[in-house]
């Protein structure tokens, strides 16, 4: 297995271009990832419009890291959004909620086997615990949301059924029928 390098390292030549240059290195990421083009002219490409905002050349070998570390990023960007495809073209709309809680069951178990490792740091605890605050957050607005929709439902509904009763001289027996039958729900 490969171990990965405690803290973030040392900044690429491209991380340290200035704010001016986002507009070329973000054009640069959509020529790499369209896969149309050859790496070495996009890197010359990259190089010239550099050179317009009068900036240094960036080499090939520090494009070639960048762009390779962007490659991975995506391909693991694509393989979790084609996994998430795949689970969501399962569910019915009403398990949309169960895969937000999947998802949050999923970052708990994670928090709790890296607090089980090797001792961690208070910031990273930190870090940790706010995740996993924000996945309980994410689990349960699912579930608020849907209750909040189903009160609107219903009060829609109940205005319907007041305007039509009024309208056609319905009795309150018969609305009460209705609104069971519409949303199961006794008055």
């Amino acid at each position: 297995m490969v171990e990965r390098r405690k803290g973030r390292g040392r900044l690429s030549a491209i991380d340290m271009l200035p704010p001016e240059a986002e507009e070329v290195v973000a054009w640069a990421y959509a020529e790499l990832r369209d896969r149309t083009r050859e790496q070495k002219d996009i890197h010359a490409e990259f190089n010239a419009k550099l050179a317009k905002l009068g900036l240094g050349p960036i080499s090939y070998s520090a494009f070639n890291r960048h762009s390779f570390r962007l490659a991975i990023m995506a391909r693991r960007h694509e393989e979790v959004r084609a996994i998430t495809s795949a689970l969501t073209e399962r569910l019915d709309p009403d398990d949309a909620d169960d895969l937000t809680i999947m998802a949050a069951e999923t970052l708990k178990t994670l928090v709790y086997e890296l607090m089980e490792g090797d001792g961690l740091k208070p910031k990273e605890a930190l870090d940790l615990a706010q995740a996993l605050r924000a996945a309980e957050t994410a689990a349960k607005m699912p579930l608020q949301r849907r209750r909040e929709m189903e009160a609107k439902f219903a009060a829609q509904v109940d205005g319907a059924l007041k305007r039509v009763g009024s309208e056609k001289g319905l009795d309150k027996d018969t609305l009460a029928a209705i609104r069971e039958g519409v949303l199961g729900v006794k008055s």
